[in-house]
C-alpha cells in the first residue's frame, strides 16, 4: 500500500532538532516533500542574516540525516522582483507558486504540515490540506544568534570546543554548519537586510526590481 504525502514547506536555516524531529515523525506515516524556500534575484541565490544557508546547504543537512527517504524540492522559490508575490491570495504569481508545488507530489491524497496556525488558515485557502502541529520548539532564530555570537567572540573556529549551539541541531548538521562556517561570518556582524512584508520575510534586495 502507498504512502500519502506530506508537504513540508520550511525555511530550515539551519536544520535544528525541532525540525528533525517532526519530519522524522512524518516519514513513518508519509511520504515527505520538504520545500526549502529559497530567495533568487535573476540565477543568484540571495542570502542575508536571516537566511545564511544556501538551499544546497539546507538541501544536505536534510540528505545527510535522511538520505533519500525525503524529497528535497526546489519548488519554494521566490525570484525577484519578490513585491510581485504580494498579496498573497491575490497575486497570479503566488498561485503558480502552488501550482509548481503541487505538481512536484505524485501522490493523489496529501496534506501540508504547519505549526503555525496563521500560515495554517492561508495554506487552508490555497488548498493545501493543512494540517496543525505544536510550534517548533527551537526556533531557527534562537540557532542563528547562538552561531554568530559564537562566530564574533571566537573569530577563528575552534573545532574541539563545544558551544551553546551544538545543543539544538542534530550532529551531522553541525558538521555541515563547520563546513560552512564562511557563512556564519560573512553575517555574524551584518545588519539584516531583510524586510517583513504581509507576515513573510524577503531580502531587501529584489523586493522591487531584479
Amino acid at each position: 500500500m502507498s504512502k500519502n504525502a506530506a508537504i513540508y514547506l520550511a525555511h530550515l536555516n539551519p536544520v535544528t532538532k525541532s525540525h528533525s524531529n517532526i519530519i522524522s515523525r512524518l516519514t513513518k506515516d508519509y511520504q515527505v516533500y520538504l520545500f526549502p524556500v529559497k530567495f533568487v534575484n535573476k540565477s543568484r541565490e540571495l542570502n542575508t542574516r536571516s537566511f545564511p544557508f544556501s538551499f544546497e546547504t539546507r538541501k544536505s543537512m536534510v540528505e545527510e540525516l535522511f538520505g533519500d527517504s525525503v524529497k528535497i524540492v526546489s519548488a519554494y522559490t521566490f525570484r525577484a522582483p519578490f513585491l510581485r508575490y504580494l498579496p498573497p491570495l491575490i497575486s497570479p504569481y503566488s498561485w503558480t507558486m502552488r501550482k509548481d508545488i503541487l505538481e512536484s507530489v505524485v501522490e493523489n491524497e496529501f496534506f501540508s504540515y504547519t505549526g503555525d496556525r496563521a500560515e495554517s488558515w492561508m495554506l487552508k485557502i490555497y488548498g493545501l490540506k493543512p494540517r496543525l502541529g505544536k510550534r517548533l520548539e527551537i526556533s531557527g532564530t534562537l540557532v542563528r544568534d547562538l552561531l554568530y555570537r559564537n562566530a564574533s567572540s571566537h573569530p577563528k573556529w575552534e573545532g574541539n570546543k563545544r558551544e551553546p549551539w551544538h545543543d539544538y541541531v542534530p550532529p551531522q548538521v553541525v558538521e555541515i554548519i563547520y563546513k560552512n562556517w564562511a557563512a556564519v561570518e560573512q553575517f555574524a556582524d551584518a545588519d539584516d537586510r531583510t524586510v517583513r512584508l504581509f507576515g513573510m520575510k524577503f531580502p531587501q534586495e529584489g523586493v522591487l526590481s531584479p
